[in-house]
């Protein structure tokens, strides 16, 4: 019955569409009323069709199985073990433990923590051997992963943890001990990089690592047979099919830039909402962002998806913060059955064409660094940091002008809202003079100036 039903009407191409839009918009110019030119440089047209996709090389995003992670910085062991395990009886499967002491013992900080069930990130906010081959077992087991990002360190600090030297010394030990690498791609984004400049500048920082793998003979030979785990922690922000484009987009191009080294991998995306966008005034308006962007992260195929507390800005982390983030995620889960349905933007024409033309201009990017003698050359330049000010800047322009709207903040606001009295944290960006060796990529919230004076009215 279905097909005698679509026998019935005949095809529609492109051209027919557009001339009946234009005959429908009495006078008014197509391109000038209905397409939209975005920051990336792309423009958005009102509809498309299968012909959009007929000239597009189509690929399987592979996702249906998606974690929801919660992020503990350790500060105390004991403290931490038991809001791991709380937030795991509470629905969290992947716990990332943000570690800043060398000495921290891992043994005590995952007690009754069943690692066959619960998968377990390990961030250091050290680089350190031997913190690494001392827990050489619990780092091996299939369900832990530890992030190491020394050029990460370089890009967000503007110093290597020690040395270029030391830290490339410690770096080989490292991936031959753990198997893997990490990219903490987080602060392009929240340093105001367009979703172009973020997927290559990502790609180009991996892309160190891999020449440093290809240089040494040990790991180049190791890796032409056993995977070698990538992990890329993402931020995601409010433009939201860009941003399921963006993570389809980065996995294709990482496989495709992997199987140019002819390197076995698997990649795994962890992504969190942007920090960028969040206010302090209003603040409950967070929790909507941070839904939407949590979404585009799941359609998109990230791995582990750890939800921002609505009032991360300005609370410290709090029992009733962390479990509305973490429900969030449950009810996406459990009532949205975002989780029962694989790869579900797959031949979405609109988003398999901004996948194509999103990694496009990130690779026309990517080239042009490596052709410049690459990543970290071009950090020590300035050039990376140069481009990303140049996009903050008309960001915050178009902030600063209500073209971009943060809603309770520079539109629909509620005069009566006070906030002076609820900081146990400083909102704002705090800058300490001190000597780097580059520029460091600096992440600051669009709202900030407008906050600040408003919380000098109050």
């Amino acid at each position: 019955m279905s097909n005698q039903l679509f026998s019935d009407f005949e095809s529609v191409n492109s051209k027919a569409w557009k001339q009946k839009i234009q005959v429908d918009l009495k006078g008014l110019d197509y391109n000038d009323t209905l397409i939209w030119n975005s920051p990336e440089g792309i423009d958005v047209k009102p509809f498309y069709n299968k012909e959009d996709l007929e000239r597009l090389s189509i690929s399987n995003s592979n996702n249906s199985t998606w974690y929801i992670g919660e992020s503990i910085y350790v500060n105390n062991i004991a403290k931490s073990n038991k809001s791991a395990l709380s937030a795991i009886t509470n629905g969290s499967n992947c716990i990332k433990f943000i570690v800043p002491n060398i000495d921290t013992d891992l043994e005590l900080l995952l007690n009754a923590i069943d690692l066959d069930c619960i998968h377990i990130q390990i961030e250091t906010l050290f680089f350190s051997l031997t913190f690494f081959t001392k827990n050489e077992r619990i780092l091996n087991h299939k369900n832990v992963t530890v992030h190491h990002d020394c050029i990460g360190q370089l890009t967000k600090d503007g110093n290597w943890f020690s040395s270029k030297t030391e830290d490339y010394a410690t770096l080989e030990k490292a991936i031959l001990v753990l198997k893997s690498i990490s990219i903490n791609a987080d602060i392009y984004q929240n340093s105001g990089a367009t979703i172009i400049q973020e997927l290559a500048y990502t790609l180009s920082h991996l892309n160190e690592y891999f020449n440093f793998i290809e240089n040494n003979s040990t790991l180049k030979t190791l890796f032409k047979t056993e995977e070698l785990v990538i992990n890329i922690n993402l931020s995601i922000g409010s433009n939201y099919f860009f941003e399921i484009a963006k993570i389809r987009s980065l996995k294709q191009l990482v496989e495709t830039l992997a199987s140019s080294y002819s390197f076995k991998i698997d990649l795994k995306v962890n992504a969190t909402p942007t920090f960028r966008n969040k206010t302090l005034y209003d603040y409950n308006v967070n929790m909507l962002r941070t839904t939407t962007e949590c979404m585009s992260a799941i359609l998109g195929g990230a791995s582990t998806i750890f939800n921002q507390p609505y009032d991360a800005i300005y609370h410290k982390s709090n029992a009733f913060g962390n479990r509305i983030s973490r429900n969030q995620l449950l009810v996406l889960q459990n009532e949205s059955y975002f989780n029962q349905v694989n790869n579900p933007s797959d031949g979405s024409y609109y988003i398999e064409t901004l996948t194509h033309q999103i990694s496009e201009k990130a690779l026309t990017i990517f080239k042009d660094i490596e052709l410049n003698s690459g990543f970290i050359d071009e950090l020590f330049k300035g050039t990376i940091q140069q481009k990303i000010k140049e996009s903050a800047l008309k960001e915050q322009d178009l902030f600063n002008t209500n073209k971009i709207t943060l809603v309770g903040t520079n539109k629909f606001e509620n005069k009566n809202d006070k906030m002076s009295d609820n900081l146990e944290l400083y909102p704002f960006l705090k800058q300490n003079p001190r000597k780097t060796l580059i520029a460091p990529i600096i992440a600051k919230r669009l709202s900030e100036a407008y906050e600040q004076n408003r919380l000098k009215q109050e």
